[in-house]
């Protein structure tokens, strides 16, 4: 059972998805830093608001007679942050690995030794040989 536990640990999908989640959450750290300080007060300041996250409210009023406020701002901020973080996942990992995959499948196309066009013909099938064995003892019995 140990054993089993060991294997599982020591395997290397787990240990690369463990270092993507620590490199993810930093990264998230940082990429929560740039828009909360960077672009929350450009747009706030666009807005007249005091952050990103008090633009755009609109209150509605509640079934017990007060309001609640929905901060459109807030989501503007969470798209915006999805948005960065798309960016920079494509940009930086997906765009260079897909480039580099290209590069590696072109150069193994050009390596790839080229087939013979006039190779002997494939054997025939067992049905195709039968036939003509049939064939030929019919002809030889006529």
């Amino acid at each position: 059972m140990i054993k089993g536990f060991k294997e599982f640990i020591l395997r290397g999908n787990v240990i690369d998805l463990a270092v993507a989640v620590v490199i993810g959450a930093a990264f998230t750290g940082v990429v929560n830093a740039i828009v909360t300080n960077l672009f929350n007060p450009l747009i706030g300041a666009l807005f007249n608001a005091e952050s990103l996250n008090d633009a755009f409210p609109v209150d509605i009023p509640t079934m017990s007679g007060g309001e609640a406020t929905i901060h459109f701002g807030a989501i503007l901020g969470a798209i915006l942050n999805f948005l960065i973080i798309a960016a920079v996942v494509y940009f930086v990992f997906v765009l260079p690995i897909n480039t580099l995959k290209k590069r590696a499948d072109a150069l193994l196309a050009k390596n790839k030794p080229t087939e013979i066009e006039n190779e002997a013909p494939l054997a025939s099938t067992e049905v195709e040989l039968l036939a003509e064995i049939r064939d030929l003892l019919a002809k030889r019995e006529a």
